[in-house]
C-alpha cells in the first residue's frame, strides 16, 4: 500500500451542490505533486474564495475535473492509500461526486481521514485542525488553504503521529469499531460523554451536528447514555 496524501478546495461546503475547484496530491514515495486548478462550470462565492484565495478569474481558462480525472486515476494508480484531513466528512464526498458529474467510476481506492486518527489517538491536544497540529508539531507555516501545501503540510504532521507504524496497520486500526468515551470536538472536547451538560446535548442534536459524516458514533454513544434520542 502506497501513502498518497490529498486535498480539495471547493465553492463551498456541499458536495451536492458545490464544485472541486483545485485538487493536489503528493506521493512521498516517488517524490512526485499533482496539482491542479479546476473549472467548476460556476461561479465561486467570494466567501469561498476569501478562505482560499481562488477566483473566479484563476479558474476560467482551466479544464474541468472530467478532463483531469484519468491524470489523477494515473497519478494515484492502484495499490495506494488516499489520506486527507477530514476526509471522511468532506474530501471523499467532493472526489465521489466530482467523478459522478464526469460520468466516471471512482477507482476502489482505500481511504484514511488524519483528522480520524488525531482525535482517536491524540486526545491530549486542544484541537486537531491542520493549523493547530501544524503549530503543535513546530512545523514552519506556509499558504494555508491551497491544496498543495496542505498537503505537503499534512504529510509531515501524519508521519509524526503514526511514528514508525506502517501504513497498512493504521488503516486497519481506523477500521477498528473503537468505542467513543469522550467528546470529539466542541466546548466540552476531551470530557468524557457521561459529564456533558444534557442542555448542550440538546443543543447538538437540534443544530444537526449527529447527522453531520463522522459523527454517528457519537450520537449512538449519546443515546446509550440518554442524553439524546436514538
Amino acid at each position: 500500500m502506497r501513502p498518497i496524501y490529498y486535498d480539495t478546495e471547493t465553492t463551498g461546503i456541499s458536495s451536492s451542490i458545490d464544485r472541486v475547484i483545485e485538487i493536489a496530491a503528493y506521493d512521498p514515495e516517488k517524490k512526485a505533486t499533482f496539482c491542479h486548478l479546476v473549472n467548476p462550470g460556476m461561479p465561486i462565492p467570494k466567501e469561498a474564495s476569501a478562505i482560499h484565495g481562488i477566483t473566479d478569474e484563476m479558474v476560467k481558462d482551466k479544464p474541468s475535473f472530467k478532463a483531469i480525472a484519468q491524470e489523477f486515476i494515473d497519478f494515484c494508480g492502484s495499490d495506494c492509500v488516499l489520506i486527507a484531513h477530514n476526509n471522511d466528512a468532506f474530501d471523499i464526498h467532493f472526489l465521489r461526486s466530482s467523478f459522478a458529474l464526469a460520468e466516471m467510476p471512482m477507482p476502489n481506492w482505500t481511504f484514511v481521514d488524519s483528522l480520524k486518527w488525531a482525535r482517536r489517538y491524540r486526545p491530549d491536544l486542544p484541537r486537531h485542525s491542520l493549523q493547530v497540529l501544524r503549530e503543535h508539531f513546530g512545523i514552519p507555516a506556509n499558504q494555508a488553504h491551497r491544496a498543495l501545501d496542505d498537503v505537503f503540510v499534512l504529510e509531515k504532521i501524519f508521519q509524526l503521529m503514526i511514528d514508525d507504524l506502517p501504513i497498512k496497520t493504521v488503516v486497519e486500526l481506523l477500521s477498528k469499531n473503537s468505542k467513543l468515551t469522550h467528546m470529539p470536538f466542541g466546548k466540552y472536547q476531551g470530557k468524557p460523554l457521561a459529564e456533558v451538560p444534557s442542555d448542550y446535548v440538546a443543543w447538538l442534536s437540534k443544530s444537526g451536528a449527529f447527522e453531520k459524516p463522522g459523527n454517528e458514533s457519537l450520537k449512538e454513544e449519546m443515546a446509550k447514555l440518554g442524553l439524546c434520542p436514538k
